[in-house]
Formats: C-alpha cells, sequence, structure tokens
C-alpha cells in the first residue's frame, strides 16, 4: 500500500462506541469507512439517523455487521473494541485477514493468558508473558505484521464536537505512522509518530489507574494541590511499572503518557474518573459498574497490574491502595491516610541530569 492509493479504498472501524465513532468520524474526512458493530440494531440506527452515541456521521461513514466484508474491502483496519474482548475479537476477524491488512488499535487495556483452569481471581501473580498488549494479541492471533496503536488526550465529546486534539501513532514501522498521519490528520487533530509502540501502548494503559484515583481526590472535595500531587507522583509510578513491564521512559513524557494522564485525571468526561468520583461519594463498585454505559479498563488494569507489582516487586503506592479500595473494602479516605504516610521522600529518583532516558534502570524496586 502507498499513501497515493489510500483513498481508492474505504477504511474499517471496529467498534461503534464512543472512541470508535469519534475515530470514524475522523477519518471520514479523508477516505470512505465502513464502521464495524455486532448489534444489527446499532447497524440499522446509524445507517437511518446518520448518528450514533452523539456523533453525527456524514455519507462517507456505512454501518456494516459483516466482518468478512470489512476484512475484504478494506486494507487499513482501527480496532477499538474493550480489552476484555479484544482477543475473542481477533479470533473471528483472523480468517479473514492476510499479511497486506494494517492495523492501528485504539484500545487502552490488557488482555492476560493464564494456565488453564486459573483465572484472574485466583491467580496470585503475573508476569510480563502474561500480560499481553493489543499490538501482541494482534500478532498472535492473526498473520498481520504492520501494526500501530492510537494513544493521547483523546476525550471523544471534544473529538466529536471538534475542539483542537492530539494523538501519536505508535508503531516499528515507519510505513504505519505516515498513513495514520495521512488518513487522521485535519485542521483540529494534530497526529505525532512514535517508533516506541509497546512503551506507547503501556503509558495509554496505566494512565487510567490514576484517572481512577484522581476522581476519588475530587469525590472528596480536595483541591488543585491534591491533584498537582497525584498527577506528579501518578506518572512517576507509572514509569516504575511501564519500565518494569517492557516500556521505556520517553513514550511516557509525551501525548500518551504526560498528555492523556492529565486530561484525564481532570474531566468528568473520563470514565476511570467517574469511577473513582464516585466511590468517593460512597457508592459501591459494583453499583458503578452496573450502570456505566461503556467499560471503564481502569477497573480491570489495577487487578491486572496489582499482580505485576507483586511478582516484579515494583514500588507503586497509588496502585496498591486503589485496588484495596476496589476490592478489599478500604475506604477512599484510608487510602488516602496511608499514602500521605508512605514512607517516600525523594522527589525523582529514576534519571540524573546526565542520564540518557534509554539507559536507565528498568524500574524503582521497594
Amino acid at each position: 500500500m502507498t499513501l497515493r492509493n489510500l483513498s481508492e479504498k474505504p477504511v474499517g472501524v471496529i467498534g461503534a462506541g464512543n472512541f470508535g465513532s469519534a475515530i470514524a468520524n475522523i477519518l471520514s474526512y479523508q477516505t470512505k469507512v465502513l464502521l464495524y458493530a455486532r448489534d444489527s440494531n446499532v447497524v440499522n440506527h446509524i445507517q437511518e439517523k446518520r448518528e450514533n452515541r452523539g456523533h453525527t456521521f456524514n455519507e462517507q461513514v456505512t454501518a456494516t455487521n459483516d466482518m468478512a466484508y470489512l476484512a475484504n474491502e478494506c486494507d487499513v483496519l482501527f480496532p477499538i473494541v474493550p480489552a476484555a474482548h479484544f482477543r475473542a475479537m481477533m479470533k473471528n476477524l483472523s480468517p479473514h485477514l492476510h499479511p497486506y491488512h494494517i492495523m492501528i488499535h485504539g484500545t487502552k487495556g490488557f488482555d492476560i493468558k493464564l494456565p488453564e483452569g486459573q483465572t484472574l481471581e485466583t491467580v496470585k501473580v503475573l508476569t510480563r508473558e502474561q500480560v499481553k498488549t493489543m499490538s501482541e494479541v494482534i500478532k498472535e492471533e492473526s498473520v498481520v505484521v504492520r501494526v500501530g496503536c492510537l494513544a493521547g488526550p483523546n476525550l471523544a465529546k471534544e473529538l466529536a464536537q471538534r475542539q483542537p486534539s492530539a494523538t501519536v501513532v505508535a508503531s516499528p514501522f515507519q510505513e504505519v505512522i505516515q498513513i495514520g498521519k495521512k488518513l487522521l490528520r485535519n485542521d483540529r487533530f494534530q497526529v505525532y509518530g512514535n517508533n516506541d509502540l509497546i512503551g506507547v501502548e503501556m503509558a495509554g494503559v496505566l494512565k487510567n489507574i490514576i484517572a481512577i484515583a484522581s476522581g476519588a481526590l475530587s469525590g472528596l472535595g480536595y483541591g488543585e494541590n491534591a491533584k498537582g500531587l497525584l498527577i506528579s507522583r501518578g506518572a512517576v509510578e507509572m514509569i516504575y511499572i511501564g519500565r518494569a513491564l517492557g516500556g521505556n521512559t520517553k513514550a511516557f513524557l509525551g501525548l500518551a503518557g504526560i498528555g492523556d494522564l492529565v486530561t484525564t485525571c481532570n474531566s468528568p468526561m473520563s470514565r476511570n474518573f467517574t469511577v473513582g468520583y464516585r466511590l468517593a461519594k460512597g457508592e459501591t463498585l459494583q453499583q458503578i459498574l452496573s450502570d456505566l454505559h461503556e467499560v471503564a479498563e481502569g477497573v480491570n488494569t489495577i487487578r491486572i497490574v496489582k499482580k505485576c507489582v507483586d511478582y516484579y516487586k515494583v514500588r507503586a503506592p497509588i496502585t496498591e491502595r486503589l485496588y484495596k479500595v476496589l476490592f478489599e473494602g478500604m475506604t477512599v479516605q484510608e487510602a488516602l491516610g496511608h499514602l500521605m504516610r508512605y514512607p517516600l521522600d525523594v522527589d525523582i529518583n529514576f534519571i540524573q541530569d546526565s542520564d540518557n532516558l534509554d539507559t536507565l534502570p528498568p524500574f524503582n524496586v521497594r
């Protein structure tokens, strides 16, 4: 595929949730788009009303629930489905894929591979070999080689309103980055490139943990000092965990890390922020999840990352306390008290003035 013949075939988006609909809309400014939804009622609604979840579509967007047709018509695919369903989606899509396909996913979550008979609830620790990013799932379940991801401060509602925004297309393949830029960039949506696919994926996933904590602080009524403390310490914790799981520091300092972290930690439009806010107001996790319209990836991410932290012995006090709040009955106020007394008095100890960011020690251990 060349940049010149991109407009000859439609581009596929898999997943008609808020973010999938937003990306379909952005793509439609440059090319025809096939938007896949499993539910035929959603497909019919989009075709008849030209709208979905507050996103108004132009005539460039066509909805379908035929996965074989989608793969046959589109050489470039943007899968944007919840992490818990991503591998199943790939298994269904895989028979229709070929090495010429390009996939750029937009899912900020982890997949796990466990021994037969074990579940996330029964396993005590997780290793990196058991925790997969979505690009790794794509490569495990299909013949697709050219893979990338989207990450950055991309709240779907603001994208729908065409507010100025930006994203990162990450891939080890420069061709994938250039195609992503060509398809997505417009006068309100800037696109940057990054060759550290795993690092960018890690940054996008891990920031959801800190977003839940930020929502909890807001729910308790605390102000900007507390939020500044959380975001700065949260960024450090993300870097420790990300490096333990194979990412490098640089990826966490750009749009996919700091950019997305600041956005989701300050916005009630973030589902993860909302979970934390409602927890602080006294609701149970079960109550919150029962009426969320879409998945808050941070909840499952905390379950997975806590077990990785235990295995690699990474210092991650925010993740550990949130795990106790979500799954062991600790109150938000108790968690905050523990964090304020946590015995860590060095601000930044993973970088020195003379350091090359790519040659730093892997992570900070307990």
